[in-house]
Parts: structure tokens; C-alpha cells; sequence
């Protein structure tokens, strides 16, 4: 866990945003949490829909990634970029000295290469949104797990398509395009009796329902220990055709066939409040009729040095 003093680095693994979108999250990064922080090229770098060459990105990433001192590599924003940087990596310092890696959306790549080298990492809000979209809550979830004050528990409304049930298992997921794009590679975990969560932006219900259709029929789900399904931010519907179902509809068409526990609308993904979500953490999944409880075991908890 980090402590007051500790040092933490910002870089743009994806996509860029001015950098002066990022006042506020170095302001609490700072000023609140009084962390040293780091800044990357990448912050104020730009190339096409890039934060930078892939080269620029990747270095920076790396350098963090090496350097035993930062405890936390924060990604300023997702878009779309992290997945190219995977073949080039070099986790062997950081499997040296774990540190948490924080993001969602294209960090989702990341996020599970991490994971699969047997590392937590946080599905959370990114120090762009602190002050902007992000709620309070969701900032406050994520410096919790940094700081060593987890939370014991997330609760969430009941919802009529939940399926109840009791799940036990480490969680894993995040972008549900970005998760299909680990499959086969050395990147995609193990979803075998994991509790999965899944979230995604501005897809057409027609790809939700494809690649739910490919995990299921490449044999992802039938093991699952259980199923969160976050939000499903500004889908398309196609005007001529309507596909006719949610993308929760979607889902639970999907699952049908299994018996694992599911809940829908927790709070993850592209909406204000996001609460921060450790990858590779041991937790239960209760669903029932008055509603959903995520409890984090902290007893197998990992413990980075």
C-alpha cells in the first residue's frame, strides 16, 4: 500500500487529451494524497489518435515499469493504444518490485497482462476525471485500495434481470472489446473460476451481442463463478434494423444456460460513479432479491512490497 511521500507515476499509455485536463488529478494526486509524482513524455505528446509514437509510449510506460521507487503507475486515459504496447513490455523488474497499476477502458489490456503475470491491479477511475466526470466516491474507492483502507464491501440495488446466487473466486474483466481482443493471445487470463465484470462505450448492440456470442461459443463463460455486468454507456442501435434488446437483455440471453450468479447495473465503466475494482482479487459475489453485495476478502489480499 502507498503511504504520504510515496512516489506515483502519470503516463498516457492510449489515446491524448490536452494536458491541461489533467490540473485536477495532479492537483489531488498532490495536494491530497501528497504522493511525488512523475510525469511522462507522454502527457504532452500527440500523434494522430495516439499520445505519441508507439515507441515514446512504450518507453515511457517501461521506464515506470523498472523503476522501483514508483509504487503506482496511474494512466492518464484510456481510448485506444495500450493493447499495441504489449509485445514489447518487460515486466521482469516489476514482477521484481509488484507496484498497482491504475486504470479501465483501453487500460483493460494492460490490466490483465498484469494479472496474469499474478499481480492486483485497479479497475478505477484515471486522474483525468478526479474533479471532472469522476464522482467523489468512485476517487475516494481508488485511493482506498492505493492507501491500504479498502473498502470490505460494494452494494448495488437488486435488478430485474439478476440471476441470485453466491460466487467466490478472484474478480477479473473490464472492457468487454478489449477483453475479446486477449483471447489466444499471452495476455488473456484464465476466466475459469473468476467472478468476470464487464463494460463497455460507444458499440453497436450488434458487436455486444457478437462477442458475448465468441465467448461463449470459445468455451469463456460456461466456468465463470460468477458475472457483474456494468454499464453499457452510449450504445448504437442500428435506425433501419433495430437489433430489438438492452445490452442487458443482450447479456442475459447470453448466460442463459449457466447457473452462475449474475447482477446488472453495478457501478463500473464509463460513468461517473466508478468504483475502483482490484483485478485479481480474491471476493464474494452475493446477489439476492433485496439487492447485490461485492465483498473483498482481505485475507488474500496480495500484499505489494
Amino acid at each position: 500500500s502507498l503511504c504520504p511521500g510515496n512516489t506515483g507515476a502519470l503516463s498516457a499509455p492510449a489515446s491524448p487529451r490536452p494536458y491541461a485536463e489533467l490540473a485536477n488529478g495532479l492537483c489531488v494526486l498532490r495536494n491530497d494524497w501528497h504522493l511525488h509524482v512523475l510525469e511522462g513524455d507522454s502527457l504532452q505528446a500527440n500523434s494522430g489518435g495516439f499520445a505519441g509514437p508507439d515507441a515514446l509510449r512504450r518507453a515511457d510506460l517501461q521506464r515506470y515499469l523498472d523503476d522501483p521507487s514508483v509504487r503506482a503507475i496511474f494512466a492518464a486515459r484510456g481510448g485506444y493504444g495500450s493493447y499495441r504496447l504489449l509485445e514489447q513490455l518487460d515486466f521482469t523488474a516489476f514482477l521484481q518490485h509488484p507496484k498497482w497499476l491504475v486504470g479501465f477502458s483501453d487500460i483493460t489490456a494492460l490490466l490483465c497482462q498484469v494479472q496474469r503475470l499474478g499481480v492486483q491491479a485497479l479497475h478505477a477511475a484515471m486522474p483525468r476525471q478526479f474533479g471532472g466526470t469522476a464522482d467523489t466516491e468512485s476517487v475516494e474507492s481508488l485511493r482506498q485500495w492505493l492507501f491500504g483502507e479498502p473498502p470490505s464491501h460494494y452494494t448495488a440495488p437488486a435488478h430485474p434481470l439478476n440471476r441470485p446466487g453466491r460466487a467466490v473466486g478472484p474478480l477479473a474483466g473490464g472492457n468487454l472489446t478489449l477483453l475479446v481482443h486477449t483471447l489466444s493471445t499471452p495476455t488473456e487470463v484464465d476466466w475459469t473460476g473468476h467472478i468476470l465484470f464487464i463494460e463497455d462505450i460507444t458499440e453497436t448492440l450488434f458487436s455486444i451481442d457478437r462477442m458475448l456470442i465468441q465467448l461463449r461459443r470459445a468455451g469463456k463463460l460456461a466456468g465463470l463463478a460468477g458475472l457483474v455486468v456494468g454499464q453499457f454507456t452510449n450504445m448504437t442501435d442500428n435506425k433501419t434494423l433495430p437489433f430489438g434488446k438492452t445490452p442487458f437483455e443482450i447479456v442475459a440471453e447470453a448466460v442463459a444456460d449457466y447457473s452462475f450468479p449474475v447482477c446488472y447495473d453495478f457501478p463500473i465503466g464509463h460513468v461517473p460513479r466508478n468504483l475502483a475494482l482490484p483485478v485479481g482479487h480474491r471476493s464474494e459475489l452475493l446477489v439476492a432479491s433485496e439487492g447485490v453485495e461485492i465483498t473483498f476478502n482481505h485475507l488474500f489480499s496480495k500484499v505489494l512490497a
